[in-house]
Protein backbone atom coordinates (compact mmCIF):
# COMPACT_ATOMS: atom_id res chain seq x y z
CA UNK A 1 0.00 0.00 0.00
CA UNK A 2 0.97 3.64 -0.53
CA UNK A 3 -0.39 6.69 1.29
CA UNK A 4 -0.66 10.02 -0.48
CA UNK A 5 -1.86 13.48 0.44
CA UNK A 6 -1.60 17.11 -0.44
CA UNK A 7 -2.49 19.91 1.95
CA UNK A 8 -3.73 23.03 0.22
CA UNK A 9 -3.38 26.14 2.38
CA UNK A 10 -6.19 28.58 1.71
CA UNK A 11 -6.40 32.31 2.54
CA UNK A 12 -7.99 33.35 5.85
CA UNK A 13 -10.89 34.97 4.01
CA UNK A 14 -11.53 31.92 1.81
CA UNK A 15 -15.16 30.78 1.95
CA UNK A 16 -14.79 27.16 3.08
CA UNK A 17 -18.33 26.48 1.85
CA UNK A 18 -16.75 26.46 -1.62
CA UNK A 19 -14.79 23.35 -0.60
CA UNK A 20 -17.92 21.80 0.91
CA UNK A 21 -19.79 22.38 -2.37
CA UNK A 22 -16.85 21.04 -4.39
CA UNK A 23 -16.82 17.81 -2.38
CA UNK A 24 -20.63 17.47 -2.45
CA UNK A 25 -20.48 17.76 -6.25
CA UNK A 26 -17.35 15.66 -6.90
CA UNK A 27 -16.61 13.46 -3.87
CA UNK A 28 -18.57 10.51 -5.19
CA UNK A 29 -16.31 10.36 -8.26
CA UNK A 30 -13.62 8.53 -6.27
CA UNK A 31 -16.08 6.01 -4.81
CA UNK A 32 -14.89 2.69 -6.24
CA UNK A 33 -11.86 4.25 -7.99
CA UNK A 34 -9.56 1.42 -9.18
CA UNK A 35 -6.81 0.67 -6.66
CA UNK A 36 -8.12 3.16 -4.07
CA UNK A 37 -8.58 1.67 -0.63
CA UNK A 38 -9.62 4.95 1.01
CA UNK A 39 -9.87 8.67 0.26
CA UNK A 40 -10.79 11.09 3.02
CA UNK A 41 -11.77 14.60 1.94
CA UNK A 42 -10.47 16.63 4.90
CA UNK A 43 -10.63 20.31 5.84
CA UNK A 44 -9.53 22.62 8.61
CA UNK A 45 -10.94 26.07 9.33
CA UNK A 46 -8.92 28.80 10.96
CA UNK A 47 -9.93 29.29 14.59
CA UNK A 48 -11.90 26.03 14.81
CA UNK A 49 -10.54 23.07 16.79
CA UNK A 50 -7.19 24.80 17.25
CA UNK A 51 -6.54 25.23 13.54
CA UNK A 52 -4.31 28.12 12.55
CA UNK A 53 -5.37 28.07 8.89
CA UNK A 54 -7.99 27.13 6.35
CA UNK A 55 -6.99 24.05 4.40
CA UNK A 56 -8.23 21.37 2.06
CA UNK A 57 -6.22 18.21 2.72
CA UNK A 58 -7.33 15.07 0.84
CA UNK A 59 -5.75 11.85 2.11
CA UNK A 60 -5.50 8.66 0.02
CA UNK A 61 -4.58 5.08 0.76
CA UNK A 62 -3.75 3.15 -2.42
CA UNK A 63 -3.56 -0.62 -2.81
CA UNK A 64 -0.51 -0.14 -5.05
CA UNK A 65 1.22 2.32 -7.37
CA UNK A 66 -0.98 1.58 -10.40
CA UNK A 67 -4.13 3.25 -9.05
CA UNK A 68 -2.11 6.20 -7.75
CA UNK A 69 -0.37 6.65 -11.11
CA UNK A 70 -3.70 6.50 -12.93
CA UNK A 71 -5.09 9.20 -10.63
CA UNK A 72 -2.06 11.50 -10.97
CA UNK A 73 -1.18 11.04 -14.65
CA UNK A 74 -4.44 10.31 -16.43
CA UNK A 75 -6.21 13.61 -15.81
CA UNK A 76 -7.92 13.15 -12.44
CA UNK A 77 -5.33 15.18 -10.50
CA UNK A 78 -5.63 17.92 -13.14
CA UNK A 79 -8.79 19.04 -11.31
CA UNK A 80 -6.59 20.04 -8.37
CA UNK A 81 -4.06 21.74 -10.66
CA UNK A 82 -6.82 23.68 -12.44
CA UNK A 83 -8.42 24.85 -9.19
CA UNK A 84 -5.46 25.33 -6.84
CA UNK A 85 -2.29 25.28 -8.93
CA UNK A 86 0.79 23.13 -8.44
CA UNK A 87 0.73 21.22 -5.15
CA UNK A 88 3.38 19.03 -3.55
CA UNK A 89 2.15 15.48 -3.04
CA UNK A 90 3.40 13.80 0.12
CA UNK A 91 3.96 10.05 -0.13
CA UNK A 92 4.20 7.63 2.78
CA UNK A 93 4.43 3.96 3.63
CA UNK A 94 1.78 2.44 5.89
CA UNK A 95 3.32 0.98 9.04
CA UNK A 96 -0.10 0.19 10.53
CA UNK A 97 -3.53 0.19 8.94
CA UNK A 98 -6.56 -0.83 10.99
CA UNK A 99 -9.74 0.29 9.24
CA UNK A 100 -13.04 -0.93 10.67
CA UNK A 101 -16.07 -1.88 8.54
CA UNK A 102 -17.85 1.33 9.59
CA UNK A 103 -14.97 3.66 8.61
CA UNK A 104 -17.31 5.47 6.18
CA UNK A 105 -19.21 6.84 9.21
CA UNK A 106 -16.19 9.00 10.12
CA UNK A 107 -16.94 12.66 10.74
CA UNK A 108 -13.50 13.64 12.04
CA UNK A 109 -9.88 12.66 11.59
CA UNK A 110 -7.20 13.53 14.11
CA UNK A 111 -3.61 13.54 12.88
CA UNK A 112 -0.51 13.44 15.02
CA UNK A 113 2.69 14.34 13.15
CA UNK A 114 5.96 13.23 14.67
CA UNK A 115 9.61 12.58 13.96
CA UNK A 116 11.32 9.20 14.00
CA UNK A 117 14.39 9.92 16.08
CA UNK A 118 17.83 8.87 14.91
CA UNK A 119 18.85 5.60 16.47
CA UNK A 120 21.25 2.70 16.08
CA UNK A 121 18.24 0.36 15.78
CA UNK A 122 14.61 0.73 14.75
CA UNK A 123 13.51 -2.55 16.34
CA UNK A 124 12.21 -0.74 19.41
CA UNK A 125 11.10 2.47 17.68
CA UNK A 126 8.32 4.23 19.57
CA UNK A 127 5.74 6.59 18.19
CA UNK A 128 3.78 9.03 20.38
CA UNK A 129 0.19 8.54 19.26
CA UNK A 130 -3.08 10.47 18.99
CA UNK A 131 -4.78 8.14 21.44
CA UNK A 132 -2.70 9.52 24.29
CA UNK A 133 -4.32 12.93 23.68
CA UNK A 134 -7.96 11.76 23.49
CA UNK A 135 -9.75 12.65 26.72
CA UNK A 136 -13.17 11.18 26.00
CA UNK A 137 -12.05 7.59 25.59
CA UNK A 138 -13.94 7.44 22.30
CA UNK A 139 -12.93 4.49 20.17
CA UNK A 140 -11.57 5.20 16.71
CA UNK A 141 -13.30 3.73 13.65
CA UNK A 142 -9.90 3.37 12.07
CA UNK A 143 -6.26 4.09 12.63
CA UNK A 144 -3.23 4.36 10.38
CA UNK A 145 0.42 5.12 10.99
CA UNK A 146 2.19 6.34 7.87
CA UNK A 147 5.93 7.01 7.72
CA UNK A 148 8.32 8.59 5.26
CA UNK A 149 11.90 7.28 5.58
CA UNK A 150 13.15 10.05 3.28
CA UNK A 151 12.24 12.66 5.91
CA UNK A 152 12.08 10.31 8.94
CA UNK A 153 8.67 11.66 9.77
CA UNK A 154 5.40 9.90 10.53
CA UNK A 155 1.73 10.66 10.92
CA UNK A 156 -0.91 8.76 12.81
CA UNK A 157 -4.45 9.24 11.57
CA UNK A 158 -7.40 8.27 13.79
CA UNK A 159 -10.93 8.31 12.36
CA UNK A 160 -13.88 9.16 14.63
CA UNK A 161 -17.64 9.28 14.10
CA UNK A 162 -18.10 12.17 16.53
CA UNK A 163 -15.66 14.95 17.35
CA UNK A 164 -13.37 13.54 20.05
CA UNK A 165 -12.54 15.51 23.18
CA UNK A 166 -8.84 15.94 22.61
CA UNK A 167 -6.01 17.88 24.20
CA UNK A 168 -4.76 19.99 21.31
CA UNK A 169 -1.00 20.39 21.24
CA UNK A 170 1.94 20.71 18.89
CA UNK A 171 1.70 18.14 16.10
CA UNK A 172 -2.06 17.57 16.49
CA UNK A 173 -4.50 18.56 13.74
CA UNK A 174 -8.23 17.89 13.82
CA UNK A 175 -9.89 17.63 10.41
CA UNK A 176 -13.55 17.61 9.44
CA UNK A 177 -14.39 14.76 7.05
CA UNK A 178 -16.56 15.99 4.17
CA UNK A 179 -16.71 12.65 2.34
CA UNK A 180 -14.99 9.30 2.55
CA UNK A 181 -14.52 7.03 -0.46
CA UNK A 182 -13.64 3.43 0.28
Amino acid sequence: MIAMRYKISLPDEYDMQEIVKRVEHNGHKTDGFPGLKLKAYLTTEKGIDGSKMNSYAPFYLWEDHEGMNTFIYEGFYDNILDSFGWQSIEIGVPLKSDLKQNIAMSGYVVEYEGVIKESTSLKQATFPLVTSYVKSGEKALGEMVIYNPDKWGYSQFCFYKEKPDIALSQGITMYKVLHLSD
